[in-house]
């Protein structure tokens, strides 16, 4: 596979520009570009072309003229397409985890995980493509007969987050290929470099020009706009916060076009009186740290029954205390740094809350000198039930 190495990527990708569409690489139609940056240094990792209106039309243009052909492909050759795709991820595991530490920060060992969960995604529909099933049976009334046949949907339009750029891109791309649709990606601005690398990949997994369109921004709205205006659009998926959701669902509904939403988590981490309590420290530590706690179903407060809050609190504070935060890339990290400065005084803010509020800090862990966007794994207990409370 001729998958760019690490330096290249990252680099000059593509001497055209970072826009995918229709199978060759372009700048943006207006030379707008968008700053990327390390957040395990803060330092400009390089500028990544920044689609606009035109580009998103230019994507919708190849998506719909792709579609009839990929409609009419068997299943089985879908299939093929999918299975080496899913083959192509595993042989570059290092390149697209490294990738991955390098734009989003999280410990290489959880960018391992997040590139094998992503390819597990092109094996599964792989396998689906093939059973994509119809239906025929009598009516309950009697006289006749149903007939029920699945077709391909459209042009589908899809906008993953930073926190899984691998993983999010591949859980919307593979079932939409393996039904017969072509695709739209708008990856989050914090972390385009993957799904520029899975866009290379595709090609070189033989997946014809048109069927999968990478547009990297820094102008969502301009972009998932045109596309929800669309007519040809038939499908739109999105992962991130509810009150974006709300607003691409308004937009969505002028055209009715069909939609899945994942949205915000509010997930308790429950240890209950009959707890193993270190099997339950085991799993909180997995439940709340895994990929640096930037997780959508990560634990955001935990209930503890008051005869085993002691011991809990106590283990827990020593796991929280002995992760080591650093560069991804490290021997022994466990924790890299939040994805940007926002996120971090955002954490910041909310314990400075909490403390002021009456809570009290039972660990706190280090983070490293300089620059970066890191903050320490820290435990709070006594935490006010509600604000003000």
């Amino acid at each position: 596979m001729n998958l760019p190495g690490m330096e290249t990527l990252v680099k000059a990708p593509f001497a055209e520009g970072d826009v995918f569409i229709a199978g060759r690489w372009c700048a943006a139609e207006d030379g707008r570009t968008f700053p990327v940056h390390d957040p395990a240094t803060a330092e400009l990792i390089r500028e990544v072309s920044a689609a606009g209106p035109g580009d998103a039309v230019a994507a919708v243009d190849a998506a719909h003229a792709a579609a009839a052909g990929w409609r009419a492909t068997p299943p089985r050759r879908r299939s093929e397409v999918l299975h080496t795709a899913f083959a192509l991820m595993r042989e570059h595991t290092d390149t697209l985890a490294r990738l991955i530490v390098l734009e989003n920060g999280k410990a290489y060992r959880d960018a391992v995980a997040e590139v094998g969960y992503a390819a597990e995604f092109f094996r599964w529909f792989a396998e689906e493509a093939v059973r994509i099933g119809s239906s025929f049976g009598d009516a309950p009334g009697g006289g006749f007969r149903h007939v029920v046949r699945r077709h391909p949907v459209g042009v589908t339009a899809f906008v993953t987050p930073w926190n899984f750029p691998a993983a999010m891109a591949t859980r919307k791309i593979a079932p939409a290929l393996a039904a017969g649709c072509p695709v739209l990606l708008k990856p989050a601005p914090d972390t385009p470099f993957t799904a520029l690398a899975i866009a290379a990949l595709m090609s070189e997994a033989g997946l014809p020009d048109g069927l999968v369109n990478v547009l990297p921004t820094d102008r969502a709205s301009e972009v998932v706009s045109v596309w929800l205006r669309d007519g040809r659009v038939r499908k739109f998926s999105f992962t991130g916060s509810t009150a974006t959701g709300r607003k691409l669902l308004e937009q969505a509904a002028a055209n009715v076009v069909n939609v899945t939403m994942e949205l915000g988590g509010n997930a308790p981490f429950v240890v209950c009186e009959d707890a193993d309590v270190d099997a339950a420290v085991r799993g909180a530590m997995d439940a709340k740290m895994r990929g640096g706690g930037e997780v959508c179903i990560a634990a955001n407060r935990f209930y503890v029954h008051q005869s085993v809050a002691a011991e809990f609190t106590e283990k827990f504070a020593a796991a929280m205390t002995a992760v080591r935060a650093g560069a991804g890339l490290e021997e022994g990290v466990t924790l890299g740094p939040m994805i940007n400065s926002t996120a971090v005084e955002s954490i910041r803010s909310l314990v400075d809350d909490a403390v002021a509020r009456g809570a009290k800090v039972a660990a706190r862990g280090s983070v490293p000198e300089g620059p970066g966007c890191y903050h320490p794994a820290t435990v709070l207990v006594d935490v006010p039930r509600t604000p003000g409370s």
